[in-house]
């Protein structure tokens, strides 16, 4: 089941988060459509999270589509490399949003493998936030897509991940935030790997 534009646009990030976890992301880039099960998020708060790119009000050009109505991708360059696929959740110019970490390839595998260089599927060719959007194709051009659409979106298969095989820590590589960066925001179950 395709998740509606509604799901997005609660009022809290950290739920949304872990709530992400066995839900599946989906993409169909150049006509081949691939997908994996989400397996590790992290939660950016808006204004009020030191970690965050919208952090004390912060607007660029970046940042904006991190303003929008809950429900659009936020996909950045990170280290001049890295494409990272962020979801905006809550109301509009509330900017939170939650960045997928993990996923475990379902759909599409063999491109999932060619865009990854790899030959054949390992437990970590989809964990990191790069390698993540390299599996499914997002770029730069992806970013503020609609994720009712049909270029990106995220369904409920119906997978259930108990809450015991949720574990929660601090977020990763966020070290500039201060006492923020320990915030008990990442989330993520290793049940599929096993």
């Amino acid at each position: 089941m395709l998740l509606p534009a509604s799901y997005y646009q609660h009022n809290d990030v950290i739920s949304i988060a872990k709530d992400l976890i066995g839900k599946t992301l989906a993409t169909k880039i150049d006509g081949k459509v691939t997908a994996g099960i989400i397996t590790e998020t992290e939660a950016y708060a808006g204004v009020n999270d030191k970690a965050s790119h919208a952090y004390g009000g912060r607007r660029t050009n970046r940042t904006e589509t991190m303003y929008s109505e809950g429900g659009v991708s936020y996909v950045y360059l990170c280290y001049g490399i890295h494409h990272l696929f962020n979801i905006v959740t809550n109301k509009k110019d509330i900017p939170e949003a939650v960045l997928i970490r993990a996923i475990y390839p379902t759909r599409g595998i063999p491109e999932i493998l060619r865009r990854r260089n790899a030959k054949s599927l390992t437990k970590n060719l989809c964990v990191g936030p790069g390698k993540v959007s390299a599996a499914l194709g997002i770029n730069r051009l992806h970013n503020n897509l609609n994720l009712t659409g049909k270029t990106i979106w995220l369904e409920d298969t119906g997978v259930k991940v108990n809450e015991k095989d949720i574990h929660v820590g601090p977020r990763i590589g966020v070290d500039y935030a201060g006492k923020d960066a320990l915030l008990p925001y990442r989330f993520w179950t290793e049940i599929f790997y096993k």
